[in-house]
């Protein structure tokens, strides 16, 4: 099996494909999420792993953008929590790393701590797993690279520091997408695993549009657990909501999207899957 995730063996996509689909998988790394869809649409790969929010940045919009204009099927989601550890090349310390290197999210996560490191000059790449191969394979001295722990085993560097992240519960949230956009039947109820749904809608421009869409959801039970603004690139300041639900009782949720394709201008089902708890 064929999965791609962003960035290279190590990264976080990495160990949630692993702890997703097990290790007998082949990974197809990209360096940029912009890639993954096409692999998807070209039938390169059989699945995807892509980050979608995290607890600290927020929501990744661009994704959403993405999963929206290549019609990916979300299959599943995945909580990582995320553990920013500090490495480099064996036998330095702190005081000899004059650059750091990783990616801009992991960075930003980290951003407390080298607020008493001045001196550091952070430097952003595409992938954090990819700067510690590069360190190792170039013998790069005097550089750091925040990745995962797997990371500093896969490539032989020495941990500075742990868990500098800023805040210590840090977690992000992942999507498994493959192509197909599967129909559901709503004529019978679903897989008993498959208990929690994401969407996208469009309000009319009408005032009180959004308020009448969560009433519906409010009168049929259905408990939201995100809701998602995104600015629909041309039609300036209307917006696309996502919104995350559990789904408790089947026919409430059909009989909800029914209602539902009435009120909007707009309605897309981008996943039905089995909802995902962070392990501590």
């Amino acid at each position: 099996m064929k999965v791609a995730i962003q960035g290279i063996k190590g990264s976080f996509h990495d160990i949630v494909a692993k702890q997703f689909f097990g290790n007998a998988i082949e990974l197809v790394e990209c360096m940029s999420f912009t890639e993954i869809p096409v692999l998807l649409k070209n039938n390169q790969v059989d699945s995807a792993v892509m980050a979608i929010e995290n607890s600290i940045a927020g929501a990744i919009l661009p994704n959403y953008a993405l999963i929206d204009e290549y019609n990916l099927n979300i299959e599943g989601e995945v909580y990582l929590n995320i553990h920013h550890h500090l490495m480099a090349l064996k036998s330095q310390n702190l005081e000899d790393i004059k650059e750091v290197w990783s990616h801009p999210m992991a960075i930003l996560q980290c951003r407390k701590f080298f607020r008493n490191h001045a001196n550091i000059k952070l430097i952003e790449e595409k992938d954090t797993a990819e700067v510690a191969k590069r360190i190792h394979d170039e013998n790069l001295k005097g550089i750091a690279a925040i990745a995962s722990k797997e990371a500093s085993i896969i490539f032989d560097l020495e941990v500075i520091r742990d868990d500098i992240q800023t805040i210590k519960h840090n977690s992000t949230r992942f999507f498994i997408l493959k192509k197909e956009k599967k129909i559901p039947n709503h004529k019978s109820k679903m897989n008993g695993t498959k208990n929690k749904a994401s969407i996208k809608f469009i309000t009319k421009h009408n005032k009180g549009s959004l308020a009448e869409v969560l009433d519906i959801f409010a009168k049929h039970d259905i408990n939201l657990t995100k809701i998602q603004s995104m600015p629909i690139i041309d039609k300036p300041w209307s917006y696309a909501f996502f919104i995350d639900l559990i789904i408790d009782d089947f026919k409430l949720y059909e009989n909800a999207l029914h209602l539902l394709g009435k009120k909007v201008n707009h309605l897309k089902i981008l996943g039905e899957y089995h909802e995902n708890s962070l392990e501590e």
